[in-house]
């Protein structure tokens, strides 16, 4: 049976329908979710394997991005959600998603309800989409990205994508491995170690602000003529993602 994946919808996400797509192709079973049938119990995230955040800008980014639907996951639905990771489901959030996770305390180091990072204003002070490269951590638990290549390229589209944390707090993310994506050899945004994207100790939820739904199918890339980028970087993400989720 192919894993379920909840794709999270609220007011302002875009790119859910893409990130469906992308669980598709990779073999699982996905499900366009908004935020009010979790909340009603209509739909219960128990009944999931994946959790999928994907990105936008829910709640048009009012206050900060990604903090009203993290203020949500955290008050109306955090006994669900801490049930979910602790059952060893697994959870992805992606350029949105990625923000919400770190105002939810899931990420760097799953510690619901506790922010100890966050992702703030590109230091070129605008909106920047543009495909950029990565090298991939071979030393993180991360599974979403196991045997991938040692380099790979992915779409970033945000304002705020730069990754922040204090000096302390950066330490313990490098010394347990957790960043799983780098931005190199250009850091885009000003990220604090050029950090594209982190895992939670587990490696069973991971953040990232590049968007790998974008690059699923070759024909995406602007140099898709290059057998380089066969076969899709982004796909790959989500076909590791299916296979952690099979036996759960």
């Amino acid at each position: 049976m192919n894993p379920r994946v909840c794709i999270l919808q609220t007011d302002g996400t875009n790119c859910d329908r893409e990130t469906a797509y992308a669980f598709m192709r990779a073999g699982g079973n996905p499900r366009l979710v908004h935020i009010n049938q979790l909340r009603a119990r209509s739909v219960r995230l128990a009944d999931f394997q994946i959790l999928a955040i994907p990105g936008g800008f829910s709640y048009g980014d009012d206050v900060a991005s990604g903090k009203i639907l993290a203020l949500e996951l955290t008050t109306f639905l955090s006994d669900e959600l801490r049930a979910f990771v602790e059952a060893g489901k697994l959870v992805i959030g992606i350029c949105n998603g990625f923000q919400v996770l770190v105002r939810t305390g899931l990420l760097p180091f799953r510690e619901l309800g506790k922010m100890s990072a966050t992702l703030t204003h590109n230091v070129s002070g605008r909106f920047q989409c543009e495909w950029v490269r990565m090298v991939v951590e071979q030393g993180s638990p991360c599974v979403f990205t196991r045997g991938m290549e040692s380099e790979i390229s992915l779409q970033i589209a945000h304002g705020e994508g730069r990754f922040f944390a204090s000096p302390e707090t950066l330490v313990q993310i490098e010394e347990r491995k957790l960043v799983a994506l780098r931005y190199a050899p250009h850091n885009p945004n000003g990220s604090e170690n050029a950090i594209a994207g982190v895992c939670d100790p587990s490696g069973r939820i991971f953040g990232l602000m590049p968007h790998p739904e974008r690059f699923v199918d070759p024909l995406q890339h602007p140099n898709w003529r290059s057998r380089w980028m066969e076969p899709p970087h982004g796909l790959k993400i989500f076909q590791n993602a299916v296979a952690a989720a099979r036996n759960l």
